[in-house]
């Protein structure tokens, strides 16, 4: 699997913390502070397939405990089972797959935390079966295994004293805190992932967009708009309207995405809230021609679900989702684009979690899309007041737009960027032509011997001890050779090779693929044998003791090559050759409407008013020689840069 680059680097950060922490013994602490949309939970299922790959066999066996609020356990099991589909690293198991009312060696336990988050839940309680959460801890430690407690959504629960009891009972060796708003008490380490690099690789939307065209204003912390006394139909008619550009949009750029319209209600109080549902099925049905039964509308509520297979689908046929509060934890349809609220709330929590529903990229794979409204999400709602909860979600939350100007006439100009490149931290397929000329460059074709080759695999056989003290100190080596025959223990030989030749790269299958297909294309190029009908000649002729040597010489020095090369190629900038202003860009509280009347975006918002900034904007705006002018910004392909060198490194100055 294909990792990001902040994915990359926070998953070493953890392995490398918890590592430490578990060397020092004690129940330590670490929070893993990740936005929503990251990739939280696979991030997490590779560290732990790591951790236990790195202490590998005869050390120290895990034993983890996965606990989440709601439903949310079940989702992530199901994640966490694919994702060790094939390496079976680890058995994701529920209470009842115990063996033996014990957490195995390398098993995950998955229980959602209100189960046993009550005194007398029934995974407390003592029973005759011995099946209850002391119980299996109590054997899983006395089984020797070191245990690894994962909150995740910590925020939610892990702070309340019956929490904090239940944490001591466990007892963990480790606690990993995950959550993209963590409540931090006293942690020994914290890794975080930065909402801009997750941003930047194109995980997550650039913004949520609140009541786009409409006037709002951030006064102490709320938001007020002037839709406050409006209508939920105005509300409903912008989302759709809104809804329907973006898909004209996707369809225009040949991507296949059908973007969906969350409508969220609030949870049930008072027969009130079943007649704001009513009320919106009926409008969809008369004035839009959107029903359950065409296939356009969805429902998800506790008492109705209907049309909801494949929903997260691109390219499903589902326009509308009309859904509750409560199943916002966890829910995973990153089609989702828009969100309407209405007046009927009273007011609102706006918080990571609530834009955390239109918040992801539809093919993170891709990232972020030319046409720039696709990298948006779109908020519309006639509430009086929102208040914006955390740092976090004011950062993202978008509540001004400043629009291009109708008469603004292209420009095309030459502008440069940096394109982050992934090839840093794995190998891709640049690597199989670099070691091709290595080997050229080696000679390898002719130190390496050919004839009578094998693999030599040492074994203990037949040893004795005299008494368990003739042991202490003893380093018992094996000395009987075997030659392996079978392919599939020749295949396992020739992939461990390819692992342990592998640093300093993380060593995931893509990158140990890299490495064999090398020593193919070798076989094939250099000496005329096809690796599908010569296999188990050329595996024995790389594994010799004549020839291993040699092997693991071209792959050091290849690597050495591809790090370079790579490198350089990352100081390479892109150059648009028809660069333009932006059509818009979207503006959080921190901003502020600055009066302008020349300016080619309108209207003009400003963060900062330096003296200098000012004076040169009321030196512009005075001028008769300028039609209109742009305050530029400083990141990525949106904003215009040239080109220069320092110390030989190509860089973009993002003119001010």
């Amino acid at each position: 699997m294909m990792f990001k680059d902040y994915q990359e680097i926070a998953m070493r950060k953890l392995l490398a913390r918890s590592k430490d922490l578990l060397s020092q013994g004690g129940g330590k602490k670490i929070v893993f502070k990740s936005p929503t949309g990251s990739g939280k939970t696979i991030m997490m299922a590779e560290f732990l397939a790591r951790l236990v790959n790195d202490y590998g066999l005869n050390k120290n066996e895990f034993a983890f405990i996965w606990t989440a609020p709601r439903k949310l356990h079940k989702q992530s099991k199901l994640k966490l089972e694919q994702h060790y589909e094939n390496s079976r690293i680890l058995e994701c198991v529920e209470f009842d797959d115990l063996n033996d009312c014990q957490i195995g060696r390398d098993e995950i336990l998955f229980f959602n935390w209100e189960s046993i988050n009550k005194k007398d839940a029934i995974y407390i309680r003592e029973n005759e079966r011995d099946l209850y959460l002391g119980k299996v801890i109590e054997n899983t430690k006395k089984a020797g295994r070191k245990i690894v407690l994962v909150i995740d959504e910590s925020h939610y629960h892990a702070t309340s004293e019956i929490s904090r009891g239940l944490i001591a009972d466990i007892g963990p060796d480790l606690t990993i805190e995950v959550s993209a708003t963590p409540a931090v008490e006293n942690p020994d380490e914290i890794v975080s992932v930065p909402l801009e690099e997750v941003k930047i690789q194109g995980m997550i939307k650039k913004s949520v967009i609140l009541n786009e065209g409409f006037k709002n204003k951030l006064a102490g912390g709320a938001l007020k708009t002037a839709l406050a006394e409006g209508t939920d139909a105005l509300v409903l008619e912008k989302a759709l309207a809104k809804r329907n550009e973006l898909a004209l949009a996707y369809q225009a750029a040949k991507i296949n995405v059908n973007p969906l319209l969350l409508i969220q209600l609030p949870d049930r109080k008072t027969r009130h809230e079943d007649l704001i549902k009513d009320e919106i099925v009926s409008l969809l049905r008369e004035k839009y021609g959107i029903t359950v039964q065409n296939g356009k509308l969805a429902i998800y509520l506790s008492e109705e679900k209907e049309n909801l297979a494949n929903i997260a689908k691109n390219d499903q046929e589902t326009e509308v989702l009309i859904f509750k509060q409560a199943i916002a934890l966890g829910w995973d349809c990153p089609r989702a684009q828009i969100l309407a609220l209405f007046r009927d709330w009273k007011s609102l929590t706006f918080s990571v979690q609530t834009v955390g529903r239109i918040m992801r990229m539809p093919e993170p794979e891709t990232g972020h899309y030319q046409n720039e409204i696709l990298n948006h999400g779109f908020v519309y709602t006639n509430l009086a007041d929102i208040e914006i909860k955390e740092d976090a979600a004011r950062d993202y939350v978008a509540i001004y737009t400043g629009k291009r100007i109708a008469d603004y006439k292209l420009i095309k100009l030459d502008s440069f960027h940096r394109l982050r490149r992934r090839e840093i931290t794995r190998l891709s397929p640049l690597f199989v032509d670099i070691f091709l000329q290595t080997a050229r460059d080696y000679d390898l074709a002719r130190k390496i011997e050919t004839k009578n080759q094998k693999v030599e695999l040492p074994l203990i056989a037949d040893f004795e001890a005299k008494s368990a003290d003739d042991l202490a100190g003893t380093a018992i080596a094996g000395r009987e050779i075997i030659n392996p025959e079978n392919k599939t223990d020749l295949q396992k030989l020739f992939d461990f090779f390819a692992r342990n030749n592998l640093s300093p790269f993380y060593p995931e299958d893509r990158s140990i693929g890299r490495i064999k297909d090398a020593i193919y294309y070798f076989f094939k190029d250099f000496l005329q044998m096809d690796y599908a009908v010569d296999f188990a000649k050329i595996v024995n002729i790389v594994l010799s003791q004549d020839n291993i040597v040699h092997f693991a010489n071209v792959i050091d020095a290849a690597k050495e090559k591809y790090i370079a090369e790579t490198q350089k190629r990352d100081l390479v900038l892109q150059k648009t050759g028809d660069w333009e202003l932006p059509e818009f860009l979207n503006y959080s509280g921190d901003y502020f409407e600055v009066s302008a009347q020349k300016s080619a975006l309108m209207p003009f918002y400003s963060k900062n008013e330096w003296k200098t900034e000012s004076a040169f904007i009321r030196f512009l705006e005075a001028s008769k020689r300028v039609d209109w002018w742009f305050k530029n910004g400083d990141r990525d392909a949106v904003f215009f840069a040239v080109p220069y060198a320092e110390n030989g490194e190509e860089k973009p100055f993002y003119v001010d």
